[in-house]
């Protein structure tokens, strides 16, 4: 982020905060579960994609069966024993499934392949050695499936769980059934076969979520969280001078991914097969194209009290509010609420920052190495959800429900909007997001929910639930959020 303008690590909802991964693929405390209060099927904060948010376990649902004589080059061991599983279950899923949607008739891939990326005398995959590539892929021409079982998917496993491989492979068969049904050609871009693969995935993970397979299963709050998370690690890599990365082969922002991901959970197959160029642009809405290109990546900003005093300037031009909130870096509120690392006192109308805690969660991962994408507007976009919290108290809105979380989350995505242009305020320029910012603000969203609270610091258990509510924001209007959530 240019200007002035780096998460919560302890006791987030899941462990992924200090996660570092090497892997190239194809393609503060613990928040408070909230009451959800029906408003919508869409933005039901008990709900996602129609199912009702739940907890439980995620993955086998029984004993691991022995792997099958389709995979090719086997170890027989538990990371093959969970793919052929992963993959029986998705094509069980397309079987039922496939001709509702899409065109043409479902057949399964032909060649499965296992294989070890640190063993230089492995098999051929597709043509290509697969010596220090792991990675998992679909072949078109071979009509192959081939995955890594020494690094990739064990490792996918080790900090996203065991669904972590059905949602990779899962997105693997996307690809091939982009070619079952004829809606690509060789002149169709990366990043819309990628985003088709995505919104695939999550069509078979919302009937895996619903209970329908045999074999495993996925709870809508953790697990799916879980999946989201891999799912953005394996966005696009940031262009660095040492690693440059080419628009031209871009795979999607987190953003864009998670959204494919949600097109087909909430919409079916259907819905997939008609993502296009035009489809995804209409999805990024009329945010700057310089939010989605890893190229016009900037320094993160170091988080002080100058930096959170334009802020909370920038934010009263946004919002316009007749009385804006203060800012305080030391403290807590006259209700003994300390910040967790931000709190919203709604009794002196005030914004208290713990600022060791915003640096924390600001601090930036080092994204050469794919991982979550953690950064100055982590902490930021947390900042700018408590000022949300003053936009509702001047509208007499609730500050304490599952409703007030996530419409503080799209007046969130409202503000970040506003931010991605150039801003001049009366002490010179405000802070401008750039590309890679708005990952970083999708991070937090999944990891610690901060941005999707109430005055209470509770928030709605899917992280699913929260992206949507901050898009919702990101391509609506401030009376817009309240309509959503009223």
């Amino acid at each position: 982020m240019p200007q002035h303008r780096s998460a919560r690590t302890a006791g987030t909802l899941f462990a992924v905060a200090a996660l570092v991964l090497t892997l190239v693929g194809c393609s503060g405390g613990t928040p408070t579960v909230v009451a959800g209060h029906a408003i919508s099927m869409l933005y039901d904060p008990g709900r996602v994609g129609g199912l009702r948010t739940s907890e439980g376990p995620s993955g086998p649902r029984g004993e691991l069966p022995s792997s099958s004589p389709r995979v090719e080059n086997t170890d027989d061991g538990e990371i093959d024993r969970l793919s052929m599983l992963a993959v029986e279950d998705i094509e069980e899923f397309w079987t039922q499934h496939y001709t509702a949607s899409l065109p043409g008739h479902f057949r399964k891939v032909s060649t499965l392949i296992s294989y070890d990326s640190t063993d230089p005398d492995g098999p051929s995959v597709c043509g290509g050695d697969v010596y220090h590539l792991p990675n998992a892929m679909y072949c078109r021409r071979s009509n192959t499936m081939a995955w890594d079982r020494a690094k990739f998917l064990p490792t996918a496993r080790k900090y996203f769980g065991d669904m972590a491989i059905n949602g990779t492979l899962a997105h693997e068969y996307g690809h091939a059934l982009q070619n079952m049904a004829g809606i690509v050609n060789p002149l169709t871009s990366t990043l819309v076969r990628e985003q088709q693969a995505d919104c695939f995935a999550g069509v078979y993970l919302q009937w895996v979520a619903a209970g329908s397979s045999s074999r495993v299963q996925l709870s809508t709050g953790d697990g799916l969280n879980h999946v989201l998370a891999g799912l953005i690690v394996i966005r696009d890599p940031v262009s660095t001078p040492d690693n440059p990365v080419s628009i031209s082969d871009e795979h999607g922002t987190a953003l864009d991914r998670v959204g494919a991901f949600q097109t087909g959970f909430d919409g079916g197959a259907q819905m997939c097969a008609e993502i296009n160029t035009n489809e995804i642009n209409k999805r990024r809405g009329n945010l700057p194209r310089s939010l989605f290109n890893s190229e016009n990546l900037q320094s993160d900003l170091p988080i002080d009290e100058g930096v959170l005093t334009v802020l909370m300037e920038q934010l009263g031009q946004i919002f316009g509010l007749s009385r804006p909130p203060e800012l305080s870096t030391s403290g807590k509120c006259p209700s003994g609420h300390r910040p967790d690392p931000v709190a919203y006192c709604p009794e002196s109308n005030t914004v208290v920052v713990d600022l060791p805690g915003l640096q924390e969660m600001s601090a930036p991962t080092d994204q050469s190495t794919l991982g979550m994408p953690q950064g100055d507007n982590t902490g930021l976009s947390a900042v700018t959800s408590r000022y949300a919290l003053a936009v509702q108290r001047e509208r007499e809105a609730d500050l304490e429900s599952a409703r007030a979380a996530l419409r503080t989350a799209c007046l969130t995505g409202v503000a970040q909007r506003r931010m991605a242009e150039p801003m001049t305020l009366s002490s010179g320029p405000g802070l401008t997001l750039a590309g890679g910012d708005l990952d970083e603000a999708v991070t937090g969203l999944l990891m610690n929910g901060v941005a999707a609270s109430d005055a209470n610091d509770d928030t709605v258990p899917a992280g699913f639930t929260r992206i949507l509510a901050f898009r919702s924001g990101l391509h609506g209007d401030i009376d817009g959020c309240f309509e959503r959530f009223p």
